[in-house]
Formats: structure tokens, sequence, C-alpha cells
């Protein structure tokens, strides 16, 4: 069975060294919902997510040495915000990269075929340091990704605990929950991402 999240992935780091992954679906088997992928300078990944199987899944397919389980709000409009018990973050997406019309010349038939992805693999990981189209996720799964733009971001401001977390700054070193990182630079990509059960 293979299960199809589309929406959007924003990853940004930020000057303390704290990186974070927001993903924001509109369609999913679990209904709409966000959740935040953290980690610390220390290493330390924490998994933000609105409910416990929300958490369940997300936990068995990607890696996190912390799960918290709270609300998760997302509000897009010229500058999109973040808002959980835990983190708050507003970010501004900019111009769209150079590959976002070669995205979009791709056939929506062909663009989501796990095929297509393992092929365009070693392409996206050249051109866009940090990204993986195409691998192996927990429990045995298999996840691909199938992307249709690219922007990147402009601006950044985050409070994790209350505490600031900096200006906006590249996604170094990459983060480490599962086969792929977010791009090094700060973006927000729409995409669909699939999932299929080992």
């Amino acid at each position: 069975m293979t299960s199809a999240f589309a929406g959007h992935i924003a990853g940004l780091g930020t000057s303390s060294g704290t990186r974070i992954v927001v993903g924001i679906w509109d369609t999913s088997p679990f209904g709409p919902f966000a959740d935040v992928m953290l980690e610390q300078p220390s290493g330390h990944r924490i998994l933000l997510a609105p409910r416990q199987d929300i958490a369940d899944f997300v936990a068995s397919t990607y890696t996190f040495d912390e799960v918290r389980i709270e609300p998760v709000s997302v509000a897009r409009g010229e500058e999109w915000s973040v808002h959980t018990r835990s983190l708050q973050a507003r970010f501004t997406p900019g111009r769209r990269l150079w590959v976002s019309p070669v995205l979009r010349l791709v056939p929506s038939t062909i663009r989501r075929r796990s095929a297509w992805a393992r092929a365009c693999n070693p392409v996206a990981r050249r051109i866009m340091p940090g990204v993986q189209t195409f691998g192996t996720a927990g429990g045995g799964r298999t996840e691909w990704y199938a992307a249709t733009q690219v922007r990147r971001l402009t601006c950044a401001r985050a409070t994790w605990e209350g505490e600031e977390l900096g200006e906006l700054a590249p996604v170094t070193p990459p983060v480490h929950f599962g086969f792929a990182s977010s791009p090094a630079r700060p973006t927000v990509t729409a995409l669909t991402s699939y999932v299929r059960e080992a």
C-alpha cells in the first residue's frame, strides 16, 4: 500500500544551529495536518505532531530522540507562520528557483512513479545539496518525493521554548531524521511525498 502526502515542506536553519523542517500537508491519509521536525545543535532530534496517530506514523518512518504531541497551526500568506506550544516560527517565501519550471514540465503520471524518483535521485543530490528524491524509510518502507515548485526563503525568525534561535541560516549540517535532508539553502517546496509499506 502506498500513502500520498501532498503539500509543502519548509526547511530552514538558524544562526543558533537549530534546524527546522515543517511539513504542511493539505491532503494525507490523516486528513490535513502540519508537523515539525527539529534538530538542535547537539544533534537531539524532536518531532512535534498534533495527534498520537500521526506521531506514531511519522516516528515509525523517521528517527527521533523525542516526540511531543502538541497542536501545530500554520498560516500562509506573504509571510508564513508556524505555532506550537514549543515553537513559534515565521518565514517569507521569495522567488522561485530555476528548477521550478523544469519540474512542472514532467507529466504528473510520470512524476508520481517511484522509478522516476529513483532515476532523478543522483541529479537532485548534485544540483541541490542535501536533497534526495528516493530512499528507504523506517519500518522497511520506501519513500519518494515528487516536487513541483521550490522557492527560497528570504528571512525567518523562530523561538524555541521562548528562546530566540537567531537569524536565517543554511540547513547545515544536514538534518538526520531519515534518508534525506532538507536542501542546504532554506526553501519551501511544493511536493507530494509517497510512502510505500514493506
